[in-house]
């Protein structure tokens, strides 16, 4: 199954859970926090502005991204969990 986001919304792949602390300790499943990052796999045409014409998203297919904590919605696609979010909902693009 594919999926195509519509207006200024994003797909994106979530980064995997941190399974370890930084001093080697292994957390448990349940205090594992929801990662914040992760790779935008499709993106929207855009909002539509008053002319009726599509403006142009600041992200990009293959961006890695930090995005808001609790925005979005969990999707399930092909057994892989995706997040769906709206563009206002992502803060950064990490640039290596």
């Amino acid at each position: 199954m594919k999926l195509k986001p519509l207006g200024d919304r994003v797909l994106v792949k979530p980064a995997p859970k941190e399974e370890k602390t930084a001093s080697g300790l292994y957390i448990s499943s349940g205090a594992q926090e929801k990662p914040q990052r992760g790779e935008v796999i499709a993106v929207g045409p855009g909002k539509l502005n008053d002319k009726g014409e599509h403006m142009a998203l600041d992200v990009k297919v293959g961006d890695e991204v930090f995005y808001g904590k609790f925005g979005g919605t969990e999707v399930k696609v092909d057994a892989e969990e995706l997040l769906l979010l709206r563009a206002d909902d992502i803060y950064a693009i990490i640039e290596h």
